[in-house]
């Protein structure tokens, strides 16, 4: 009986290495988590159309296929420097709010979440300050202009990663007559 046994033992065996293999399924791409390597999102560097050569009725400032329609200034981690690549975005506000003198906008600092909630308050002003100095400077009067800090207390990205924070450090340009 044994031998019957072990006989049947090898035969299945020997046929279950005779059989075709499954094919292989793809392979999952491998994600690198040691360093995350996420970036701000970048601004536009066309000139924004402020002569009126609007696709619509609206404000250069309302009408979203405009370049001023894009109104977030993002920052490094725990910098407040307007980045090279949102100079542009800034210097096309100012220049529309020099042509438009009754216009005024409010800028909003904002951080990402790490941080404790006064530094967080503090850093996002001094974002805005930085925003509203290069507009004092590109001939925008003070008067247009008003800032405030939010802290983390206004996040864009409600995600706990580096994609999310990027996204968070900013200064947002809002125009008194927006909705």
């Amino acid at each position: 009986m044994k031998k019957v046994l072990l006989s049947a033992l090898v035969v299945s065996l020997l046929a279950a290495c005779a059989s075709t293999p499954a094919p292989e399924a793809p392979k999952a791409p491998v994600e690198n988590k040691t360093q995350p390597q996420v970036e701000a999102p970048k601004a536009d560097t066309a000139p924004a159309p402020t002569d009126g050569l609007s696709t619509s009725n609206l404000p250069p400032h309302q009408d979203p296929n405009n370049k001023l329609s894009e109104r977030s200034i993002y920052f490094d981690y725990d910098k407040y420097v307007v980045r090279d690549d949102h100079k542009a975005l800034v210097e096309a506000h100012s220049k529309y709010l020099t042509e438009k003198r009754d216009l005024k906008v409010k800028i909003e600092g904002n951080a990402d979440e790490r941080g404790s909630r006064e530094y967080n308050l503090a850093l996002g002003q001094k974002r805005a300050e930085a925003v509203k100095k290069m507009m004092s400077t590109l001939g925008v009067s003070d008067s247009q202009i008003e800032t405030i800090s939010y802290g983390e207390e206004k996040p864009k990205a409600t995600g706990h990663d580096e994609e999310a924070y990027a996204i968070n450090r900013r200064a947002d340009i809002v125009y008194a007559d927006d909705k």
